[in-house]
């Protein structure tokens, strides 16, 4: 015997209700797989700018003082290309006391994928005295 009036109701999901949830996990696997994706590649820069400071740091750190015919010089160094040109610098203050300044400037450049990228330092250097030039003995 059927009872009429009475329709059975299935529990569980129908297959639009599974369609529209694995369209929004798509969407959201999605965004979150960019986002690691640009966190990656932004390490990977910093690493690499990071790596051109060390490089102009160290290059700083061999002289403390310039020449009175300045510093030029160009190198590669672990991918990197680098380049220190150095000025006379001029200050309103002089005597036999105060030390000539040269503006020293160091250039680290390297290539990042097909783009060139390029890190500029500038810091004053005071320049080496010369002994014994002209001095009486």
């Amino acid at each position: 015997m059927i009872k009429s009036g009475h329709v059975a109701r299935q529990s569980g999901f129908s297959l639009l209700e599974l369609l529209v949830a694995f369209v929004i996990m798509a969407i959201s696997l999605t965004m979150l797989f960019r986002a690691s994706g640009g966190s990656a590649r932004a390490v990977g820069v910093a690493e690499r700018q990071q790596g051109a400071v060390l490089l102009a740091e160290s290059l700083l750190s061999m002289r403390d003082s310039v020449s009175p015919a300045g510093w030029q010089d160009a190198g590669n160094s672990g991918g990197y290309a680098w380049q220190v040109r150095s000025a006379p610098y001029a200050t309103p203050v002089e005597g036999p006391s105060v030390p000539k300044l040269h503006e020293v400037e160091f250039v680290v450049s390297w290539q990042e994928g097909t783009a060139a990228r390029t890190l500029a330092m500038t810091t004053l250097i005071p320049e080496r005295k010369v002994e014994g030039l002209g001095a009486p003995r």
